[in-house]
């Protein structure tokens, strides 16, 4: 019975926190984060985690109001590889260039790749689509995984999980066998609701990259089906109009996109013009329900994004798409 610490709560558990087995050797799972650790302290907070095994997964710049540059937070990964044991292991996602200069940078510990887009002596791939796909080590299948959740995001995942639990004694084919009664984190892609054949959902996304995946994952899904993508700029990187400019192609595969403006210092229609009419900005969360609730219907999949409860707009949406409009 494994501890854990995570942002969200998973819904198998319905807690983001607990204890597990206190014994020697026993493993604790805790989901690490970039971000300061105090006012007085200002490294990372991972650093004082000092962990066994460690899934590099993904690393872009973000927290624009902490770090100057993708460069600052490199150093601060690389801060953590030096705090792992020899006979630790690094689970590293090999499509990220800036995981790989952190690596370069200097590291003691074994290292166990995932996600080659190749063939790649040792490393850990899929083949086959998101929610149904074999894991290969190199050219042999050690594991098939057969489960709810979609999108490239999650395969990858997926494969980080499997090499973190085999770092822990658990085989590849247990692994991915446990994996097929995942049910995911609460806010990730959670379905809301259904009015008039129209569907709400709920995601925690908020990085442009974490936005494009997850209009991908519900892509999949449904199809040919419109999605609106209903956005609010809410972290700190965000309001601060750091990222700004990938916008457009965050949320370009939404068939509609629809951007909160209220309290941004920057021009949020200026930022997604090149998307022309498929983007609209509205300023308070009562014309963007308005403005949604016009457009939509039946057989839409309406996917609201933010890191806050965006003013209750998944209840605001249900009640607007219910009402009889003329």
């Amino acid at each position: 019975e494994p501890g854990f610490l995570v942002g969200g709560v998973p819904l198998n558990f319905g807690v983001s926190a607990r204890l597990g087995k206190v014994a020697p050797g026993s493993p604790f799972v805790i989901e690490a984060h970039e971000y300061d650790t105090a006012v007085f302290d200002k490294r990372s907070k991972f650093v004082h985690y000092r962990p066994r095994t460690a899934v590099l997964n993904n690393l872009e710049f973000d927290h624009a109001d902490i770090f100057a540059d993708l460069a600052a937070i490199e150093t601060q990964f690389h801060h953590l590889v030096r705090t792992m044991p020899a006979k630790g292991r690094i689970v590293v996602n090999a499509r990220e260039d800036s995981l790989q200069r952190v690596l370069e940078r200097g590291c003691w510990s074994e290292v166990q790749r995932f996600g080659a887009r190749k063939e790649e002596p040792g490393a850990l791939r899929a083949r086959g689509e998101p929610h149904a796909f074999d894991v290969l080590r190199g050219s042999m299948k050690i594991a098939r995984v057969e489960w709810a959740l979609l999108g490239e995001h999650n395969q990858m995942n997926a494969l980080a999980a499997i090499a973190a639990a085999e770092h822990l004694g658990v085989a590849p084919a247990a692994a991915a066998s446990a994996l097929a009664t995942f049910e995911n984190v609460a806010r990730r892609l959670g379905l809301k609701g259904e009015a008039n054949g129209i569907r709400v959902y709920d995601d925690f996304a908020h990085h442009p990259t974490a936005i494009r995946t997850t209009i991908d994952g519900l892509r999949r899904k449904v199809g040919a089906q419109r999605i609106v993508a209903v956005f609010e700029p809410r972290s700190n990187t965000m309001k601060q109009g750091a990222m700004k400019a990938q916008l457009p192609w965050a949320l370009e595969e939404a068939d509609l996109a629809f951007c909160h403006s209220g309290g941004l210092t920057w021009d949020a229609a200026e930022a997604l013009a090149p998307m022309g009419k498929q983007a609209v900005v509205c300023d308070t969360i009562g014309a963007l329900v308005s403005a949604v609730a016009r457009v939509a219907k039946p057989g839409d999949h309406v996917l609201c994004m933010s890191n806050g409860g965006f003013g209750g707009i998944h209840a605001k949406l249900l009640a607007a798409l219910e009402a009889p409009h003329t």
